[in-house]
């Protein structure tokens, strides 16, 4: 793969950047306000939408963009060191129509939809007029085994009815949310991968209800993390994506780029806790020294230095990968990134907390959200054991190839 970036992805990055610097983190602590005090869309997020779009930083990250649809059309290679640049405000990513999971599901739309389906939802997406939700996991089955989904989708005349709980659902409380992606069996009897269906269900349906907003660590987010109840909800069987039965494939191929850009704005977020560690020790002194000059906390910064760099590499060469052989070809390296980045993240924000002290833990630096957002991604799109079973089978199966060839390295008397 080559490091060297062409010009135009340059001056992205200094352009985001820049916008960064000047609008949105002094921005950071009237959004933390309008939060406290119940929005659950706050008035600064869609000021400063106006603004990167007037000045061309939207959608960042579709390749694919027909000429006719606003975006800059750059792969996931190009696109990597942006999501880092907006992942060190949590909030950031909305800003230039990049958050999760609109990208997931406008990737999908952009790819499966139907001209009907991306008229009606995709265009307002791109457009930033609408958000939308993806709805997969559920409180009843391990459904970080797609398979194990339990929400059914039937067919009845015109429309499915869909039928089922499902949790942990970002998006759906924020106010303009307005269509749910959601999967479920269409037909129970079909092989395990090809029982799943994914149909558009727009949130003002009767049938569909929101819960309750729940909290992530005792955290919640303004946009939600919800449980939402399908109660013979209707939708039409046009709101299909796809055919019945490519709902696991779709969530493959949705979860690809979408990996990329979790784990580049969770490394971004942990440069930024780094940078605040590094501050740190050289601001405070305890038992006669300033902290950088205890051994301990010296081999804490070199530590994180070595990780981050180590997983950036490797969530870069997995953007390459999929931008030149397709999702398919990285799923290993999809897979390895997923295990990868949140143990990074975790254990740079635990050093950087451990660096402030009690000061870590207070709401004065971005340290313990940043931690619980760190922690969480332990879980979010399939737990870390998950992916390591797919890495450590894989592995398996290519010693296989060669197995015994090992013997002639052996010296056994």
């Amino acid at each position: 793969m080559h490091f060297e970036y062409p010009p135009k992805a340059k001056e992205l990055q200094s352009r985001l950047r820049e916008f960064m610097d000047r609008h949105v983190v002094p921005a950071n602590k009237i959004w933390l306000r309008e939060v406290e005090a119940g929005s659950a869309a706050p008035r600064v997020v869609e000021d400063l939408k106006a603004l990167a779009r007037s000045e061309g930083l939207w959608n960042l990250f579709l390749p694919d963009l027909h000429e006719d649809e606003p975006g800059t059309r750059l792969t996931n290679l190009e696109y990597a060191p942006l999501a880092e640049i907006m992942g060190r405000i949590q909030w950031a990513s909305e800003v230039f129509n990049c958050s999760a999971p609109d990208t997931g599901n406008m990737e999908l739309l952009h790819m499966f939809g139907s001209p009907e389906q991306r008229k009606q939802w995709l265009k307002p997406l791109l457009d930033g007029e609408i958000r939308s939700c993806f709805a997969m996991t559920e409180p009843d089955v391990a459904s970080s085994d797609a398979t194990n989904i339990a929400t059914v989708i039937a067919r009845d005349g015109d429309d499915y009815v869909i039928n089922g709980r499902k949790w942990f659902i970002t998006g759906a409380a924020h106010p303009r949310c307005k269509v749910a992606v959601v999967m479920g069996v269409t037909n129970p009897d079909a092989e395990a991968h090809r029982r799943q269906s994914m149909v558009l269900a727009p949130m003002d349906t009767p049938g569909v209800e929101v819960v309750r907003n729940i909290s992530v660590m005792n955290h919640y987010s303004p946009e939600g993390h919800c449980e939402v109840l399908f109660r013979n909800a209707r939708t039409p069987r046009s709101n299909l994506l796809s055919e019945e039965g490519s709902g696991f494939a779709l969530a493959q191929a949705r979860l690809g780029p979408g990996r990329i850009h979790h784990c580049m704005r969770s490394i971004g977020q942990s440069e930024l806790a780094f940078e605040l560690m590094c501050e740190r020790a050289q601001e405070r002194r305890a038992f006669g020294k300033h902290l950088h000059d205890h051994g301990v906390v010296t081999e804490w910064i070199a530590r994180s230095r070595c990780e981050i760099e180590q997983a950036r590499l490797l969530v870069l060469k997995t953007a390459w990968l999929i931008d030149t052989y397709g999702a398919k070809a990285a799923r290993h390296e999809i897979s390895m990134i997923k295990a990868v980045v949140p143990t990074v993240h975790t254990n740079v924000l635990n050093r950087a907390i451990q660096t402030f002290g009690a000061m870590g833990l207070s709401p004065d630096t971005p340290l313990a959200n940043l931690w619980t957002l760190g922690r969480a991604l332990h879980i979010a799109d399939g737990p870390d054991e998950v992916h390591l079973r797919a890495i450590g089978r894989q592995e398996i199966r290519k010693s296989r190839e060669t197995l015994g060839a090992g013997a002639a390295y052996m010296t056994l008397p």
